[in-house]
């Protein structure tokens, strides 16, 4: 991947900040007050890059929400539905058993999402 100037600003802005979720519009927000003009679809199409390059790692709670993880590794997530944040869990969770990939496969990742809500009583 060439690292262009849009590419290298992108990255500075991504991962100055250590490990986060990101969507592209957070990441168009952010770009916006650093004085760095670039349009929406730039930004979709490096966060894309970068998550093939294996700098980013996807993930899509529901089917209009999309998150870019700047921590690839395996780790699960609450998901708050009332807010549309996604957060890691941050005790480590232990598997009793993870399913068996099929013969002649191999798993490539393992997502753990659990979504949570506010309580009735407590809104």
């Amino acid at each position: 991947m060439r690292p262009t100037r849009q590419r290298v600003l992108l990255a500075q802005l991504l991962f100055a900040r250590g490990d986060r979720h990101v969507t592209a519009e957070i990441l168009f927000n952010e770009a916006i007050e650093a004085n760095i003009e670039l349009s929406i679809a730039t930004i979709y199409n490096t966060l894309t890059r970068f998550t093939k390059a294996g700098l980013l790692r996807r993930i899509m709670p529901n089917r209009s929400r999309l998150f870019f993880d700047t921590d690839t590794s395996i780790h699960p997530h609450l998901y708050l539905v009332d807010e549309g944040i996604l957060i890691n869990i941050p005790e480590k969770l232990l598997f009793a058993q993870t399913p068996r990939a099929l013969p002649g496969h191999e798993i490539s990742r393992l997502d753990v999402i659990v979504y949570i809500r506010r309580r009735a009583a407590d809104i």
